[in-house]
């Protein structure tokens, strides 16, 4: 399984664990603290992500989740110190509204599977948070705080994680370039367009996405936000709209 992950440094205290052998491009955060480590995501879960942070921090880690799917919470498991938002405990109990057999096929879609994985061994992380988190949070990790922002729409307890002295925006699946997702049932294309204002009046200088390019600036956030608002005024930001494509950008309703 040598060779799954990806690692790029924003810095010499943050680094990018990226898993681009599978289509949606799964990236990971690592920001070093003087205490501890925090681990914004955990990845698809088919390989072993602990491999690849060892060597870039000798703190312990604790894992952030931005939401409850089986590609940001793949390697929770490996952890003893992990945090999640408290809509979406249940995801963490049995309730996840997607059945074993679909989470399987979506590991296995589009994917150069390494060597020896076995997905009939596959299971989507079960279990309870050390730390559950809601909107204003603080987590410090010893020089170091992060402000936990309550982002829904792609899902009920979705989180951004801002770092105001770095201006640093880690956005989970709420901005990225590429197709958003917000037709499940248990999305919520309102609540979307409302957490895109929330995450515009931050400055960031850089935005951090959980999917795809790394290559994407802050004033995409803006660009979101006027696009549903436009949708929202015309009654279309809501399920069965379809899908609008803006270029490097688009949602599925």
């Amino acid at each position: 399984m040598k060779d799954w992950f990806t690692i790029d440094e924003i810095d010499s205290e943050t680094y990018i664990i990226s898993e681009y052998r599978h289509w949606e491009e799964t990236h990971a955060y690592l920001l070093k603290g003087k205490e501890k480590s925090l681990l914004i995501d955990t990845g698809l879960g088919i390989c072993d992500i602990t491999e690849a942070v060892k060597g870039l921090t000798d703190t312990p880690i604790a894992a952030a989740a931005t939401h409850i799917h089986w590609d940001h919470i793949g390697g929770h498991g490996l952890f003893s110190e992990f945090y999640a938002h408290k809509e979406e405990l249940d995801w963490l109990d049995g309730g996840f509204p997607l059945s074993d057999k679909t989470v399987k096929e979506m590991v296995v879609d589009r994917c150069d599977l390494p060597e020896g994985f076995d997905i009939d061994k596959y299971e989507m992380f079960q279990g309870t948070p050390s730390r559950i988190l809601k909107d204003g949070d603080i987590i410090n990790i010893g020089g170091r705080t992060v402000e936990v922002l309550h982002t829904p729409g792609h899902s009920p307890g979705h989180m951004c994680f801002w770092e105001k002295e770095r201006k640093y925006l880690f956005t989970g699946d709420l901005v990225y370039k590429g197709t958003l997702f917000a037709y499940y049932p248990s999305t919520d294309p309102e609540a979307y367009l409302e957490s895109l204002e929330k995450t515009a009046l931050f400055s960031a200088k850089r935005v951090f996405p959980a999917h795809h390019s790394l290559d994407i600036q802050p004033e995409i956030i803006l660009r979101m936000r006027d696009e549903l608002k436009k949708l929202k005024d015309k009654g279309k930001l809501c399920h069965g709209s379809g899908t609008f494509d803006y270029g490097d950008w688009a949602i599925w309703l």
